[in-house]
């Protein structure tokens, strides 16, 4: 399948999704899991990365690895039940690799699937992107509220300004 774009996140045509942003490859009955596009930009600049131990066991929604980024904290979950064979060496030095490359070079760990037909309940490319479609619709919508909200404030602070303005002053017995 294509590659396809919602705004300017980039879903993989390649992969299997979860909806706590978590992709999977699958390659010769082993699958590579990290984080997606969307969830590495959400989370700014990723500054440590505490990878999962090779040979650790997960069942799928099992908290993996932690990513610490200069705005947040946030776990990434299996999303497949297994055992880790491999993890990515290179993010321990360079952490910002899943921000550069979340889909290739900034890749989590990969694990020996004790269910390879796991991978069938996880999102397809296509209903990944419809979801992150509602996502980013919603949080259009959360900007917007909150700008209006801000423009109604200023009106009011404005207001209270000029009807001071306007307002004699107090005198002793008024106070």
């Amino acid at each position: 399948m294509e590659d396809i774009f919602v705004d300017n996140y980039l879903v993989k045509g390649d992969r299997y999704y979860t909806k706590e942003h978590e992709w999977v490859l699958v390659k010769n009955g082993y699958a590579e899991v990290g984080i997606t596009d969307y969830a590495q930009k959400q989370l700014g600049d990723i500054v440590y990365v505490e990878l999962p131990q090779e040979g650790q066991e997960f069942d799928a929604g099992d908290a993996m690895a932690t990513l610490e980024s200069v705005k947040n904290v946030a776990p990434v979950y299996a999303p497949v039940t297994g055992k880790v064979v491999k993890v990515n060496e290179e993010l321990k030095e360079e952490p910002g690799l899943i921000n550069d490359d979340p889909y290739d070079a900034g890749f989590i760990a990969v694990m020996e699937m004790y269910d390879p037909t796991e991978v069938e309940d996880l999102m397809s490319p296509q209903d990944y992107a419809d979801y992150l479609r509602e996502i980013v619709e919603e949080e259009k919508v959360e900007k917007e509220e909150q700008k209006e909200e801000e423009e109604e404030l200023e009106n009011y602070i404005e207001d209270l300004y000029e009807r001071a303005e306007d307002e004699p002053p107090l005198d002793e017995e008024e106070r």
